[in-house]
């Protein structure tokens, strides 16, 4: 998921007041009932099916999917596996539930199932085997994001077997390419070329989910409704270079180094937008503590320099409010005892809803005011993320259900700071929500990085929870 989950509100939410804390729900214990053994065994095959983009085979993975709704019932033109022959192993699988309405339009369940590396020499346990240690399930992938791919098609296997007919039509889309920005992207190449086959009113997705306080209580559930514009620029500057022993001021790591000075000390202007402004109103409310205060502040007034002071000491809420732009890399120099001819850099920026990425490049040059450097946008083909309206007739349902899935805990809607694939969904046209689920502890349950994990508990609540989320989303009152 591009870590948006982690990145996004997690610092925010994680300081959100205790008062607000429900038990976590105890979920199954013992032996697994029949449906969820059912389910445990595809989310056990997907796990151990390495997908990563150096070694993995996605096309692999949809296949093992795609045989088991061929088992559970579905027709083979209701299942659509993909790839393109320059990508042949980050293919994907688009199924269809059929419904009984000629004009509820359908509902889109997407899922990436490409994963993150790992490698098994930093690992406790083997990454690309589940395995059941102390109340959690630990493999790579287990949560982000083959948990809730497994869900989907659980979902669609569960009502296929049952014979429930939705009124609303049910696709699926799981794909390959979300982790690495410049793999080949399922959801872009179906959002682009084959967007008959994932049309759909609306699409649920990563992003939203459970923050625990790491003791066994589940502070909050949010529904991520909206993410920034991800785009990367790569800064340039030339230079004759020279022997080092006759230095010139005209260097160019000097100048490169200005420029990313300058860059760092920007401070974009702060904003809000729908589902912003909900966030800090609601978020702030529940802490009530100075910082809580200062955030329903600024739902009032932006230019509240006191309130913004101090909730800018919250590097979440901060990236939160506003575009956001850092260097990530930098190379440059031939020799050590030659003058540097070309430098180069890496400035990544985070877009706030509403500005284009060409729009930021220009208010870079100007910050950097140095026409010696070059400025260039990364890609040029990704689309500007598109936030979806806080949709009551998608809200409402999400809510109801967590109150009766997770009692007591308060659903906060976020915009993401980092990126899903979304961004293709919502800039083809598909409203896009990250609905709430899995719980997660504070430290990310080591997401992107070793021993990922996930409790036991909270997988199968939060099964229960999207499944009837979907049963409910897809036959409206």
């Amino acid at each position: 998921m591009m870590i948006a989950r982690y990145l996004g509100t997690a610092a925010a939410l994680a300081l959100v007041a205790t008062s607000a804390a429900a038990q976590v729900p105890t979920g199954t214990q013992g032996a697994l009932r029949p449906d969820q053994q059912q389910f445990f065994d595809l989310y056990k095959e997907l796990v151990e099916t390495n997908t990563t983009v150096s070694n993995g085979s996605c096309t692999q993975a949809a296949a093992q999917i795609g045989a088991r709704l061929e088992a559970a019932g579905f027709a083979s033109d209701a299942i659509t596996l993909f790839s393109v022959p320059e990508h042949p192993r980050d293919g994907g699988i688009v199924a269809v539930l059929q419904g009984s309405s000629k004009t509820l339009e359908p509902m889109l369940l997407l899922g990436h199932i490409d994963v993150v590396e790992a490698k098994r020499s930093d690992w406790v346990r083997e990454p690309f085997k589940l395995i059941e240690d102390g109340g959690y399930y630990y493999a790579r992938g287990i949560l982000d994001d083959k948990f809730q791919s497994a869900v989907w098609a659980d979902t669609l296997i569960r009502m296929k077997k049952a014979g429930k007919v939705p009124e609303r039509t049910i696709k699926m889309a799981l794909t390959c390419g979300e982790e690495t920005d410049t793999a080949f992207n399922g959801a872009q190449y179906l959002s682009t070329r084959k967007r008959d086959l994932i049309d759909a009113a609306f699409a649920l997705n990563e992003g939203g989910g459970g923050r625990t306080d790491g003791k066994g209580h589940l502070m909050v559930q949010t529904i991520q409704v909206g993410e920034k514009v991800y785009q990367d620029y790569r800064l340039t500057v030339t230079n004759p270079g020279g022997h080092s022993s006759q230095p010139v001021p005209d260097n160019a790591i000097y100048r490169m180094a200005a420029a990313l000075e300058k860059i760092g000390a920007h401070e974009f202007p702060a904003e809000l937008n729908d589902t912003t402004r909900t966030f800090f109103a609601k978020a702030g409310a529940m802490r009530g503590d100075a910082t809580g205060k200062a955030m329903v502040r600024l739902t009032r007034d932006l230019g509240d320099a006191e309130a913004m002071a101090l909730v800018d000491e919250d590097k979440a809420m901060h990236s939160m409010l506003r575009t956001t732009c850092v260097a990530t890399m930098i190379e440059g120099g031939h020799a050590v005892n030659a003058l540097p001819q070309k430098v180069t850099a890496n400035v990544n920026c985070r877009i706030f809803p509403g500005h284009t990425p060409q729009e930021i490049m220009g208010e870079l040059e100007d910050i950097i005011g140095d026409d010696t450097i070059t400025i260039a946008r990364v890609r040029e083909d990704k689309p500007l993320a598109v936030n979806p309206p806080l949709d009551p007739a998608i809200i409402g349902p999400i809510e109801r259900l967590a109150a009766k899935h997770f009692p007591g805990v308060p659903v906060i809607p976020t915009m993401s700071t980092g990126a899903t694939d979304g961004v293709y969904t919502g800039g083809a046209g598909i409203p896009t929500y990250g609905v709430p689920s899995i719980w997660t502890d504070p430290d990310g349950n080591g997401t992107h990085g070793l021993n990922e994990r996930l409790e036991v508990r909270a997988v199968y609540v939060a099964r229960d929870y999207l499944y009837d989320l979907v049963n409910v989303l897809a036959n409206p009152k």
